[in-house]
């Protein structure tokens, strides 16, 4: 039985893909599961690439990703819905962190969005791919 959902969307784009985000509240809905969403932004570290940002830079974009993500949640799956689903946003890359969200939430299944794959993508494996490759439970991956 499928208890608990974990949907991974990319707010990093102008227009995020809310194919992903409604399949897994259809779930959610049918399984009578809880919905969690989460969402990315890069680590930019204590390296070199950092001093190029303002100091506290990190903690805003979380903050403003934050904001965005439940905009785009209540947006798509309207406000009564989206008072119950759990908001993640965290730091790191991307296959990683949607792992440890997954396994810290104890999710059941994990709903990914996927792009038209690219040579490179056959190479290094996509985010999705090394989603499916390493997760602790099943992954539905919307196309």
């Amino acid at each position: 039985m499928i208890r608990s959902i974990l949907c991974a969307i990319d707010m990093s784009q102008p227009k995020p893909d809310d194919r992903p985000l409604r399949v897994a509240a259809d779930l959610a809905r049918h399984h009578g599961a809880q919905l969690d969403v989460v969402t990315v932004v890069p680590d930019f570290g204590a390296g070199e690439v950092s001093s190029f940002f303002p100091e506290g830079y990190q903690d805003a974009l979380r903050d403003r990703t934050a904001r965005a993500l439940a905009a785009h949640v209540g947006e798509v799956l309207g406000d009564a819905v989206n008072e119950k689903v759990r908001h993640e946003v965290a730091v790191g890359k991307v296959y990683r962190e949607v792992l440890r969200v997954a396994k810290e939430a104890g999710s059941d299944l994990i709903v990914v969005g996927s792009h038209a794959p690219e040579l490179r993508d056959y190479l290094l494996g996509s985010n999705a791919s090394r989603i499916v490759r390493h997760a602790p439970c099943s992954v539905y991956v919307v196309r």
